[in-house]
């Protein structure tokens, strides 16, 4: 694949650095007074997970790679790892726990998520900005303490906890932000 200059590439590209493939996590273009300008950029390599500090100039480049995004069911979680079934093919593509550990909490089975490959392995896991999620645990509100925004914790079928309104109760589907774990509103 041909360069990409430093000054296109943005959170979640794929890179091949010292050899490895990298995607790239935090990117900051900065312009210092009477100096010329520069790219401040993180990527993580893929196999080893080290992270790359770099600092490029605009003309600066790195070699891209092809992200291939495929739709995946979730199946089951074993010794193994995260089981995902490619609802084309019948292919089971397995995802290590380092890889998702930062989404494994929106796992459901049944699910579609998008698994992101590169150089035939997966990289990353992309789950949807929101999800509807069943409540699993949560304490009953105190009737009457509701005259200010009180929340209370709700465990989801997965073992997320999200912080939810006292009227939520066991049972109910809620929508979760995925972002940063925050309760949205009641869902259907």
């Amino acid at each position: 694949m041909p360069s990409v200059p430093a000054i296109n590439l943005r959170k979640g590209h794929a890179v091949r650095h010292n050899n490895e493939v990298c995607l790239v996590t935090e990117t900051e273009l900065k312009t210092p007074p009477r100096m010329a300008s520069y790219v401040q950029m993180s990527i993580r390599s893929v196999a080893t997970k080290k992270v790359f500090n770099l600092r490029m100039t605009s003309n600066d480049s790195l070699e891209g790679v092809v992200l291939e995004r495929t739709p995946h069911e979730y199946s089951y979680k074993d010794s193994g790892g995260y089981h995902f079934l490619d609802p084309n093919t019948y292919e089971d593509a397995i995802v290590y726990e380092d890889l998702i550990e930062n989404v494994k909490n929106y796992l459901i089975e049944g699910q579609i998520y998008t698994l992101l490959i590169a150089d035939g392995s997966v990289v990353s896991v992309e789950v949807p900005l929101s999800m509807v999620m069943t409540v699993a645990e949560s304490s009953e509100g105190v009737k009457g303490d509701s005259a200010n925004n009180v929340y209370k914790p709700a465990t989801m079928e997965t073992g997320l906890v999200v912080q939810v309104p006292l009227f939520i109760n066991v049972g109910e589907r809620i929508s979760v932000k995925t972002e940063d774990g925050t309760y949205q509103g009641r869902s259907n």
